[in-house]
């Protein structure tokens, strides 16, 4: 899945950068909404012109690939019947991802960022050549999956530091927080569609036509890139990292981490909140195929609820002006969500009480993802970002294939086995039923107390609320 479907980095020393400066003459958003000026709002387009093209084709390449990644999860459950079978799809896409990504912000510092993200996704694309072949011929299996996954992660792992370092180049910094709602939006309106438009073309025209669409949003993102986006290059900084050794260059991502113990706070915050969610990524689709009311159209109907609140969430975090305390508005966010959505799941019996909680789980993490995205590119010098960002990749991503395994393991050879002795009356049995898929709610429950745990220990962390006086 390319998501991401789910925080940013930092550099050499800052310059003094203030989190709610902007000039006099600087239009936001929120201005705009507030004063309906149409010249500040042509103005902005104009300035944002290049980035929002880079966002529209990208997240309609991002639609085909989240409708594959949907299919084929459905795809590899039916044929498995595993929750953790299917949950190494993920971990094979997140390993070189986690294990690669310091070198690879490195080389992305010292590269091109235009041809490298070209070439990055003309690669992930034969990929998905290689494995619509396969299922046409009848010899798709599921460790074609595992492989075509890792080999995408690898070239997600390069990709993603000169995509992230390209936005900053083509953005003015007045606009951070505001892109930070829009890439969430695109995600928004991904999640709703995705199960919409993969379940309507997986029922008629199978497989195939959803591979297909995708390497037709691929083509589309492709040629915009190559043909109308120019990406600014500092060339006095690029000869400078070129001479540098690939671990000298590499480290320098690390000591500036080991500097900045207010980033490294929030990395390792994400962190956590990302081993927890990844565990609840795990047992969803178990839960929702194979639990007492649910289904492929039940899973579906959540997601596409999980998209509503997000698309919500986004429009809001696009015009709302900038919070005074970023930290405090990150910290309340991640609190709502991990203390909703895992009780709605756990506890219910129906796709609505389910719906709920995926609304109540996902409305505030765009304004989250927002104001933490805006934190790190204030605080991360632009010619260090790649090597930065990619240290922040390793360190804030190494928990999600460990949750992944993790979450398909405690479902299949922990819950499931307990709830399934469980004799009927007993009190797990009222509490999260019986039958396949009880064991998945069961799970639900134990990893909501972690991610409130998580987010009271990182709260009272004293070198994170540092951050709100900059550097």
């Amino acid at each position: 899945m390319k998501n991401n479907k789910n925080g940013k980095k930092n550099g050499k020393k800052n310059k003094n950068i203030e989190i709610n400066d902007k000039p006099d003459n600087a239009y936001e958003f929120g201005d705009i909404c507030e004063n309906g000026n149409a010249r500040g709002i042509m103005g902005a387009f104009r300035e944002m012109r290049a980035f929002l093209l880079l966002w529209l084709t990208q997240s309609l390449s991002g639609l085909g690939s989240a409708m594959t990644s949907y299919a084929l999860v459905i795809w590899s459950y039916t044929q498995e019947g595993s929750a953790l079978m299917t949950a190494l799809l993920m971990v094979s896409s997140y390993t070189p991802y986690v294990l690669l990504s310091i070198f690879a912000g490195a080389l992305s510092d010292k590269w091109n960022k235009k041809l490298t993200m070209l070439v990055c996704d003309t690669l992930a694309a034969a990929t998905t050549v290689a494995m619509l072949i396969l299922l046409l011929n009848g010899r798709l299996r599921i460790w074609h999956l595992y492989l075509i996954n890792g080999l995408n992660g690898l070239m997600n792992t390069v990709q993603q530091p000169a995509s992230e370092v390209a936005v900053t180049k083509l953005l003015p910094k007045k606009y951070y927080q505001q892109v930070g709602g829009l890439r969430y939006l695109s995600s928004a309106l991904n999640s709703i569609m995705t199960p919409i438009i993969a379940t309507a073309v997986l029922g008629i025209a199978g497989m195939g036509a959803v591979v297909a669409f995708d390497l037709c949003t691929f083509g589309i993102a492709f040629l915009t890139l190559a043909f109308w986006i120019r990406i600014p290059q500092d060339a006095e900084a690029a000869q400078e990292q070129e001479k540098e050794k690939l671990w000298a260059s590499a480290k320098k991502g690390l000591a500036y981490l080991r500097e900045q113990k207010g980033i490294l706070g929030l990395i390792l915050f994400l962190a956590a909140i990302n081993l927890v969610a990844s565990v609840y990524n795990a047992a969803f689709p178990a839960m929702m195929l194979s639990r007492e009311g649910g289904s492929e159209k039940a899973m579906g109907l959540v997601n596409a609820v999980i998209g509503m609140a997000t698309l919500a969430g986004s429009v809001f975090a696009s015009v709302v002006k900038a919070p005074k305390s970023r930290v405090r508005v990150i910290c309340n966010c991640l609190l709502l969500s991990m203390s909703s959505e895992n009780f709605f799941l756990a506890l219910g019996r129906t796709p609505v009480v389910w719906c709920i909680g995926g609304f109540l789980g996902w409305i505030a993490i765009p304004l989250m993802s927002a104001n933490l995205d805006a934190l790190m590119r204030l605080h991360v010098p632009e010619q260090m970002q790649g090597r930065v960002y990619s240290v922040r990749n390793s360190l804030q991503f190494f928990t999600i294939p460990i949750g992944y395994f993790l979450g398909g393991f405690l479902v299949d050879q922990v819950f499931e086995p307990i709830m399934a002795v469980q004799k009927a009356g007993s009190v797990l049995t009222r509490l999260f039923g019986s039958g396949k898929g009880s064991g998945a709610a069961f799970l639900f429950f134990v990893i909501a107390f972690a991610g409130i745990g998580v987010c009271l220990y990182f709260r009272r962390n004293r070198h994170i609320w540092e951050l709100e006086r900059g550097e």
